[in-house]
């Protein structure tokens, strides 16, 4: 067994004594008050996360001043009046006996909103690489407003009972702004030469010293690397480290990329092996000698161990793992690191769902994440026979749910393994862990005792014979077959069964449909030596390039050659060849030796009129009820075993 006697181990820094090397980093939630106070939900959420034991937790960003801030309800420490709020999440921690650091933040010119109200700024007045919009450029009277403002905020810090402060100077935020030329052209003493783009960061942090004395431990979040054409890389800023550790940096928290940053990077998806930024924290070590905290898609603690007993770190930030799984440390401390669900780096709940304003934290994989305070402890005051018709991820999850309530449970699949689509997704490139987490979900039901009947159709006549007194119907959804001349050819199949390996790619591939589904599977056959035109109906990629995944699954397409023709609609389907329409004008792609249909699916539900008939009480959940991501499925499931 491992021991992980590396991660487990303490560290002090300063007056602060860690029981063991990993961090929780700060994580935006959007939990926070309308008026930037901590709410019921920021400190149910906080609470589970410190239950799980790590050493040391940061809360998300919190505002050192209301023309900083990234969002309105963005938690906040530029009045006193924040203190006390400040405070609960103080003692939620120290009832558990972690240590807990307030994260200090300005945005700076990457804030929508302050972009939108006139009131953002920054070091030049020079837009924003994902807004558009140009901040205000700072004053020499607005810098020392704003060094003032971190000071006093980590002096409230303190007040409330923090055990540290981290200055967050990464990710394109105002320090980080200042720090690149890409953001800073003035001609000051803030401007020019590394040394002096630093100066704003060196100030802040000697305010923050003065402010909270000797003994009070300092962190510094810094993007070592901007990962950036034209941006300052790891050699750039090594010089100026000592800098930052001699004006009060205890603590160097080793991360990268900035919202410019191509493909999310900060962020990573999981097209990034875990832990694959360690290096850069080993940059950091040879410049300075203070503790270095590394980061960058954590998920295994064996990992974390090996990356400390190597001295690259001191030590370890996990954060979506936190969301994926509260308890994994515990687990791992005990043995079983089989049991931990693992962050499959989807970004749909934790990144995605705030960036696209679709609401607060959540997780694709954890229902109780972000939702803590709704969540029911269980078991059900009535337990009741329940079936889950239907093992995708919906389904999966509907019967985990209920299971752990004390119902009885049992799932019907009519395929020969449960996981659904996403057990199929899972063969597209760089997709494994999706199935893993299939299979990790599959044993936790076995566990709860949930009876699983695979090859079994749950039917109309088993229904009216059997009167289960609840069921789920996550059936699903089945593939649209477009209406197209030749579509009932034998050189084409379904994008489906190319991914689930019953139908090999061709040498010359035409796939119908440019979403998700069809760019996966045009990136898993050019894996495999195809030759491949996407044709999309729409005028834009249904794949947003500016989610990670979706970055990086047009940059693979694009660069194994592939041809993705937008606004462009199929005519025809012949033997070997296929007639497209575009823009009013007609013309054939050949040779083609196989279709591949993308065209979507659409929902499967046959089963309703009969629990209808039999007064049965019925949910309808993930693509049963609308295909979408396995966000939904997975939330839909849940909420129907809660509300049983």
């Amino acid at each position: 067994m491992n021991r992980f006697d590396n991660l487990f181990s303490t560290i002090k820094i300063r007056g602060m004594e860690l029981s063991n090397r990993v961090v929780m980093p700060p994580m935006g939630t959007l939990l926070g008050n309308p008026d930037g106070t901590v709410s019921e939900a920021v400190i149910a959420y906080l609470k589970r996360r410190a239950e799980g034991g790590p050493g040391l937790i940061m809360t998300e960003i919190v505002g050192v001043h209301p023309n900083g801030l990234s969002i309105n309800t963005q938690l906040s420490a530029f009045d006193d009046r924040f203190i006390p709020g400040l405070k609960r999440l103080v003692d939620v921690a120290h009832e558990r006996d972690i240590k807990i650091a307030m994260q200090i933040h300005h945005a700076g010119r990457e804030s929508f909103f302050m972009l939108a109200e006139g009131k953002a700024i920054g070091p030049s007045a020079i837009p924003s690489l994902i807004y558009g919009m140009p901040p205000r450029e700072m004053t020499e009277e607005d810098i020392g407003e704003i060094i003032q403002a971190f000071g006093s905020a980590a002096r409230r810090a303190r007040e409330a009972g923090f055990d540290a402060v981290e200055v967050h100077g990464a990710h394109g935020y105002l320090l980080t702004q200042f720090l690149s030329e890409l953001s800073n052209q003035r001609t000051d003493g803030y401007g020019g030469s590394m040394k002096n783009r630093a100066r704003f960061v060196t100030e802040i942090l000697a305010e923050v010293r003065k402010e909270v004395g000797d003994n009070f431990p300092i962190s510094l979040r810094l993007s070592v690397d901007e990962c950036i054409k034209g941006g300052y890389t790891a050699r750039d800023i090594a010089p100026i480290l000592p800098d930052f550790v001699s004006a009060g940096a205890d603590m160097i928290h080793a991360s990268f990329g900035t919202h410019g940053s191509p493909g999310g990077i900060t962020s990573a998806p999981i097209e990034y092996e875990p832990g694959f930024n360690a290096w850069l924290a080993r940059e950091v070590k040879e410049a300075v000698n203070v503790p270095v905290i590394a980061v960058g898609r954590f998920t295994e603690p064996a990992l974390a161990d090996a990356v400390i007993a190597r001295k690259d770190a001191d030590l370890v930030a996990f954060g979506r793992q936190f969301l994926a799984d509260p308890d994994f440390l515990i687990k791992a401390k005990e043995g079983r690191s089989g049991d931990i669900c693992t962050c499959i780096a989807c970004n749909q709940g934790c990144i995605e769902r705030l960036m696209l304003g679709e609401g607060k934290i959540r997780c694709a994989i954890n229902p109780e994440t972000g939702q803590e305070t709704i969540y029911p402890e269980g078991p059900a005051a009535k337990p009741r026979t329940v079936w889950v018709i239907g093992a995708g991820p919906g389904g999966l999850t509907a019967a985990n749910e209920a299971a752990r309530l004390g119902h009885d449970v049992t799932l019907f699949e009519e395929k020969s393994e449960t996981g659904g689509l996403v057990r199929i997704g899972s063969k597209a490139p760089f997709k494994k862990a999706y199935g893993e987490w299939i299979e990790w979900l599959t044993r936790e039901i076995e566990k709860r005792g949930v009876k699983i009947l695979t090859n079994t159709t749950a039917s109309d006549e088993m229904i009216g014979k059997t009167h289960p007194e609840m069921v789920i119907l996550a059936t699903g959804g089945k593939p649209i077959v477009p209406d197209i001349p030749g579509i009932d050819l034998d050189n084409v199949c379904d994008a489906l069964e190319v991914l689930a390996g019953n139908e090999k790619p061709g040498n010359n591939v035409v796939v119908l449909g440019g979403g998700q589904t069809g760019m996966e599977v045009a990136d898993f056959a050019a894996s495999k030596g195809s030759s491949v035109t996407i044709v999309e109906m729409l005028k834009r990629s249904p794949v947003m390039k500016l989610t990670s995944h979706g970055y990086m699954l047009h940059r693979r397409v694009r660069e194994s050659g592939c041809t993705l023709l937008l606004n462009t609609t199929v005519k025809k389907i012949e033997k070997d060849s296929v007639i497209i329409e575009s823009e009013g004008e007609e013309r054939t792609l050949s040779p083609v030796d196989q279709v591949i249909i993308a065209a979507g699916i659409e929902p499967l539900d046959n089963l309703t009129k009969t629990l209808e008939e039999e007064h049965i009480p019925y949910f309808i959940i993930g693509d049963a009820k609308k295909p979408r991501r396995i966000m939904e499925a997975t939330d839909e499931g849940a909420k129907a075993a809660w509300d049983i």
